[in-house]
């Protein structure tokens, strides 16, 4: 029997409430289409709320502190073992389709980067690239969002196949440059990454359908990451007043650690928290005008509206190939997103479940049960030893997320007790890790006596900080030495126990 096909769409910085079927304010329907055919995880987590630590870890199945990609501008090294070497070894074809983000868009002589200016705008050099990247044979790769200045790469090789003149929409003073550019993005949708993605995912399909191999490939949209840019009709699909805006309730941050009330100054002044003059992604105002903010969150709608048209052609393409029933279908993202809820903006150190907890949704016909819901806990370091599983492929010992095939399967309840995730700016200041149970979650800092517990069973909004509290100091002290285990304990077993001696 034919080992079952692997395809991992992901979006980028995506609220996990921003699916139709569960949020009437949004219209999705092809991610409705996954949540009736397949199963949604309603709790899952990403292992860092931030691009290239937790896209390392879905390639390698570790966190971020075991594969080295721990922050944003640093590099996930290349002799770090990946999960596509492994599907390589065993006869599949893999592919990276979108957004990559291993490298930092900064390269130097001990740590060059291909994802970095002007290699990244050097489209002869992406048209003959013909390497693997991190365990994919084939990639076509992207690393902008909207119309940021870094775009390149296959993308822009493919415009240029298709005699379109990309500069004025990407390039200074159009791009990200000029400020003045919100909101609706003149950019024609057929020239926009959300088409190209998906035409280069629906060819790869038709090759390997046609040439009968299984295959492993991602489709990785970098919507609706920021900034907010979306082609009409998408950037007017949604009105801004008849949507509900999450607002800051009054007084949450009064027993939370001190950054969480100065994000709502007007010039907070982060700098001790800092070792270099860098900033840090949250550290900073998130105070927004009114009208603005719900402007905002209307454009971010239509963002995922837009993805959610290009991820059903992806979808419909497999049914066209006949292939569908025999390929595992996950969509998720790679960490969540603020627009508004605490009174926070965008991505950063805070890792309430609005940033960490992600959309999830697995389909695999006929064998993972159709249009149900699970609250078992799923992290992304997951997805590679899963993957492996399903395809009846050893799993390296170098791979500490859990194995979940049992529970996507609907065999048994949960595999996890527990998920863990970490944020680090600079090594020795801005450092959290979170513990996250059924029903608890615990946030501890590098060398800090605050921190932070919620009880999300009846505190599910997170506005009740319960560290200080005396009463939850014995909870506190058990859920410490829980996260200490856990911590203690993620290590990779180096090699199997074949004798007692």
């Amino acid at each position: 029997m034919k080992k079952p096909n692997i395809l991992l769409i992901t979006s980028d910085q995506q609220h996990f409430d921003t699916i139709g079927a569960y949020n009437d304010e949004i219209s999705t329907p092809n991610l409705d289409r996954l949540v009736k055919e397949g199963t949604t995880f309603t709790r899952a987590y990403c292992p860092n709320p931030t691009c290239t630590p937790t896209r390392a870890s879905i390639i390698t199945g570790s966190y971020p502190s075991q594969h080295g990609a721990w922050t944003l501008g640093t590099k996930l090294m290349e002799n770090v073992h990946t999960v596509g070497e492994d599907f390589i070894e065993n006869g599949y074809r893999t592919a990276l389709v979108g957004k990559a983000h291993f490298q930092p868009t900064k390269s130097t002589e001990e740590y060059p980067s291909l994802e970095a200016l002007p290699l990244l705008q050097d489209i002869e050099f992406w048209k003959n690239y013909q390497e693997t990247f991190y365990g994919f044979e084939k990639i076509e790769l992207l690393r902008n969002h909207t119309n940021e200045y870094w775009v390149g790469q296959h993308y822009v090789a493919w415009m240029e196949e298709k005699e379109f003149d990309w500069k004025p929409y990407y390039l200074p003073p159009a791009g990200t440059m000029d400020k003045t550019i919100k909101y609706k993005w003149d950019l024609p949708e057929k020239y926009h990454y959300n088409a190209f993605i998906t035409e280069k995912t629906n060819e790869l399909l038709q090759q390997y359908q046609e040439e009968d191999e299984s295959f492993f490939l991602w489709a990785s949209f970098p919507d609706p990451h920021p900034p907010y840019l979306v082609p009409e009709p998408w950037a007017s699909m949604y009105d801004p007043e008849k949507l509900t805006i999450p607002e800051m309730v009054e007084g949450e941050h009064e027993n939370n650690p001190p950054h969480f009330k100065m994000t709502q100054e007007k010039s907070p002044d982060f700098s001790a928290l800092r070792e270099t003059g860098e900033g840090i992604h949250g550290y900073h105002s998130h105070l927004i005008p009114d009208e603005d903010r719900k402007k905002l969150v209307a454009n971010y709608y239509g963002m995922i509206s837009f993805m959610d048209k290009y991820i059903g052609q992806i979808l419909d393409k497999l049914e066209e190939l006949d292939i569908a029933d025999n390929t595992i279908v996950v969509f998720t993202t790679d960490h969540g997103h603020f627009f508004g809820q605490h009174g926070l903006q965008y991505k950063g150190g805070f890792h309430y479940e609005d940033l960490i907890k992600l959309p999830f949704i697995v389909r695999y016909p006929g064998h993972i049960p159709a249009n149900r819901q699970s609250d078992a806990l799923q992290s992304l370091v997951d997805l590679a030893p899963t993957f492996l599983s399903f395809a009846n492929i050893d799993i390296p010992c170098s791979m500490t997320g859990e194995n979940q095939m049992e529970v996507w399967l609907n065999q048994v309840e949960r595999k996890r007790e527990h998920v863990l995730c970490e944020f680090r700016h600079e090594p020795t200041t801005i450092h959290q890790k979170t513990y996250v149970d059924d029903r608890y979650k615990l946030t501890v800092y590098y060398n800090q006596t605050y921190g932070e517990l919620f009880d999300l069973l009846e505190d599910p909004g997170e506005v009740n900080n319960l560290w200080d509290n005396p009463d939850y100091l014995p909870l506190q002290k058990e859920l410490l030495l829980k996260y200490a285990w856990a911590e203690l304990h993620k290590e990779p077993m180096p090699m199997p126990r074949i004798t007692h001696a």
